[in-house]
């Protein structure tokens, strides 16, 4: 995902309980449909992975779904987001997943935590390098070859521009955004092939599963703002939301999201 969704998440984080509720819509924090999620879970689910490692898991939705479909499977995520990592906690001990999996508050650059069968990296890549985009692009791709098994699989969503932006388009997205901070799809393929993967499954999100995804995402608390206009964090709300709904409109149809689904050769 954009840098502009992170940073959205991290002040959201930092809201007091009784401020809007956040996120509650949103399955997945992605551009991610029902019917994406099943197949790549069942096509994850039939390599048998006895290990999964999630990094920027938030609250680990595709990893837990992973590990109803492989009982014997053990799961770890690791993240910064203290809100979203209890929400995982929860969601496994509801479906009877919390004895097989962790929800890990610390950063993932430098992780020693592989390697896995499977690594889970869903818009996260700038949590395993410290680099500016998009150098970081290809630093991660290189984190994740290391942190997986040979012949495992590496699940990565990340941004690439499907068409070049124009100056306008990049004014009004995320802070600073530049053309060159992401690669088109073929660059992006072709830098995992690069890192030392094969791709056995490339596929983008669509336009529906972005517009739901940006309209979830920011749903709940324009609901609570409407019914809240005196409230003491109404002004600093409304703000947000209408700099988010700005910086989407200026990244629509522009900004994919691929799924990449990779082999450790």
């Amino acid at each position: 995902m954009s840098d502009v969704t992170s940073e959205t998440a991290h002040t959201e984080n930092a809201e007091p309980d009784d401020g809007p509720p956040r996120l509650t819509r949103l399955a997945f924090h992605s551009p991610l449909s029902e019917a994406r999620a099943d197949g790549i879970v069942r096509r994850l689910a039939g390599a048998g992975p006895r290990t999964v490692l999630d990094i920027g898991c938030g609250w680990g939705e595709l990893m837990l779904r992973v590990l109803a479909a492989v009982p014997e499977a053990r799961g770890v995520g690791i993240d910064v987001n203290a809100r979203d990592l209890a929400r995982g906690r929860r969601d496994a001990e509801a479906r009877g997943l919390a004895e097989r999996v962790e929800f890990v508050e610390e950063s993932a650059v430098g992780t020693e935590r592989g390697p896995a069968d499977l690594v889970l990296c869903l818009g996260a890549s700038q949590a395993l390098s410290d680099a500016e985009p998009p150098r970081h692009t290809a630093e991660a791709l290189r984190e994740l070859r290391r942190l997986v098994v040979g012949g495992g699989r590496v699940v990565l969503g990340e941004g690439f521009w499907q068409r070049p932006p124009t100056t306008a388009e990049l004014a009004g997205m995320w802070p600073d955004a530049r053309a060159d901070e992401h690669y088109d799809l073929g660059a992006l393929v072709d830098l995992a092939v690069a890192a030392g993967f094969r791709p056995e499954w490339t596929e983008t999100a669509n336009a529906d599963e972005w517009e739901e995804f940006e309209s979830a995402y920011q749903a709940d608390a324009e609901v609570w703002l409407a019914g809240h206009g005196d409230h003491p964090l109404a002004a600093a709300t409304r703000e947000r939301l209408d700099r988010h709904r700005a910086q989407w409109m200026s990244y629509r149809g522009v900004l994919g999201l691929a799924y990449l689904t990779l082999v450790a050769a």
